[in-house]
């Protein structure tokens, strides 16, 4: 972006946010504005994907079936007295004592609605503060990026880059979900996967049908005709480099992407 336009440059995010409606000369700088209209994409995405998790955990949680604990009847024998009247009436036994309720654990659905409900606010939680802090710091100056430049790198060097995040869709070359359309399987324990796209993050306008020959073991379990995945391909790579498999995991990471999506465009590959 153009020297004269830093005044503004770091508003148009919040200006995305708020609803508010742009200057003169802010609709004047074709980068500024290009930004803002980014920006409201991203947010709208986000927005639309955090409800998809809404309903998610809603049908879960509606599914859990409701438990009552049974109830043990009591046997309760009645005493007949003697018939011959020369001996003594037989002794009545108090009736025994009925045994308690077996209370039973929860049952897994229980447990796994409960652990679908914290991971996806944990999930949203993360979003959040990663799209806050990414913009701060992907605006906070030429000369502070550059300071921090080798110490970044060291850093990346050592724990990696994870997918999804800013720094991996700023180098990657395709990010993209849909389902899958054919499996053939190959010689030397590779398949040939098609996939119909049906959104694709990077970049925004791609391919509908993708094809990619990948070896078997670099997928997390095997794909079947209608499958939903997700895939993203590093910068020089040919093939995928990270697979999710799943409408619900798909949906986590789906979050987490659209949360690092506006940092990732002001980073450098």
């Amino acid at each position: 972006m153009s020297a004269e336009n830093e005044t503004y440059d770091s508003d148009a995010l919040m200006a995305a946010i708020t609803g508010e409606e742009l200057g003169d000369e802010a609709r004047s700088d074709s980068a500024f504005l290009a930004e803002y209209r980014a920006a409201e994409a991203d947010i709208a995405l986000l927005r639309e994907q955090l409800g998809f998790l809404g309903e998610t955990f809603s049908e879960t949680t509606s599914e859990t079936p409701s438990e009552t604990p049974s109830e043990t009847p009591s046997a309760t024998p009645s005493a007949t007295p003697s018939a011959t009247p020369s001996r003594a009436p037989s002794e009545v036994r108090p009736a025994p004592k009925p045994l308690p309720a077996r209370l039973r654990p929860p049952s897994r659905a229980r447990r796994r609605a409960r652990t679908l409900a914290f991971g996806t606010l944990a999930v949203a939680a993360t979003a959040g503060v990663f799209t806050g802090f990414g913009w701060l710091l992907g605006h906070s100056g030429a000369d502070d990026r550059g300071a921090d430049a080798t110490s970044d790198s060291a850093a990346k060097a050592e724990a990696g880059v994870q997918f999804g995040g800013p720094e991996y869709l700023a180098c990657a070359t395709t990010v993209a979900e849909g389902k899958v359309t054919a499996v053939e399987e190959l010689p030397a324990g590779q398949v040939r996967v098609t996939v119909r796209v049906s959104h694709s993050y990077v970049p925004t306008h791609g391919p509908k049908d993708l094809t990619y020959v990948v070896d078997t073991y670099d997928l997390p379990e095997p794909l079947t005709r209608g499958t939903a995945v997700l895939f993203g391909v590093s910068q020089g790579s040919p093939v995928p480099d990270h697979w999710v498999v799943g409408t619900r995991r798909i949906a986590q990471e789906r979050a987490w992407i659209t949360a690092s999506l506006p940092e990732s465009r002001t980073l450098p590959c």
